[in-house]
Parts: structure tokens; C-alpha cells; sequence
């Protein structure tokens, strides 16, 4: 049997609109990823425990309340204390293209922002995970 991309799609932060991870989690599953939706108002710390958890392959984080820097980093800091380096941590959301080198730099791998078509999410995981 085929082994499956894993990915955990987060929510991380008190951000109460879930509507574009939702979006980008079905295009994952349509895609032949196993998805797992952690829901809104996820700590770093529940993010980086439930990838663990799951045995993910991505960490999928959308934010829209403007507190990436802080929480994007935080969860990538995270999830390698835990010794998972070989996970792909993306992120999306509104995000200025000004913050996102930054992001990048943190070690989150690439940053898709509104109007990115899914099917480049899916492409950017399928080109970054070999199983």
C-alpha cells in the first residue's frame, strides 16, 4: 500500500476565522493527503504536540490575526525541540509580503497568501516531502 502525505492543518492564536483552512485542508484530501484539522485557538504548544502525535510529514499553519511573527516562529521552534526536523512547516493567511522573509528565515518553508490557487500548496508539498 502507498504511504500518504500527512499533513496537520493549525489554526494557531486566538484567530476565530477558519474558513481558507478549511478550504486549503479539503484541497489537500482531494489531492490523496491524509489531513488532520486541529479546529481554532490552537497554542503553539497543542500545534506542535499534535504534530508529533499524528506523525505528520507538513504542519499547515493559517493565521489572519496578525500575529505570525510571534506564533509561526514559536511553533517551528517547537516542533524541532522535538526533534522533528525532517517536517515541512508552511504557512498562510493575510500576511504581508513584507513579513515574509522573516518567516522564511524562522524556518517556515514557504508562505502562501489569499488569492494562491491550492493546487500550488499541493505542488509545494508534493515537490518538498518525499515519503
Amino acid at each position: 500500500m502507498e504511504k500518504k502525505i500527512r499533513v496537520l492543518v493549525a489554526k494557531p492564536g486566538l484567530d476565530g476565522h477558519d474558513r481558507g483552512a478549511k478550504v486549503v485542508a479539503r484541497a489537500l484530501r482531494d489531492a490523496g493527503f491524509e489531513v488532520v484539522y486541529t479546529g481554532l485557538r490552537q497554542t503553539p504548544e497543542q500545534i506542535a504536540e499534535a504534530a508529533l502525535q499524528e506523525d505528520v510529514n507538513v504542519v499547515a499553519m493559517s493565521i489572519l490575526s496578525g500575529a505570525h511573527g510571534h506564533l509561526f516562529p514559536k511553533v517551528v521552534d517547537l516542533i524541532r525541540e522535538k526533534g522533528m526536523d525532517d517536517v515541512l512547516i508552511i504557512g498562510g493567511g493575510v500576511i504581508p509580503e513584507t513579513d515574509i522573509p522573516a518567516l522564511k528565515e524562522a524556518g517556515v518553508a514557504e508562505v502562501f497568501t489569499p488569492g494562491t490557487p491550492t493546487g500550488d500548496v499541493v505542488n509545494f508539498i508534493k515537490e518538498h516531502v518525499k515519503l
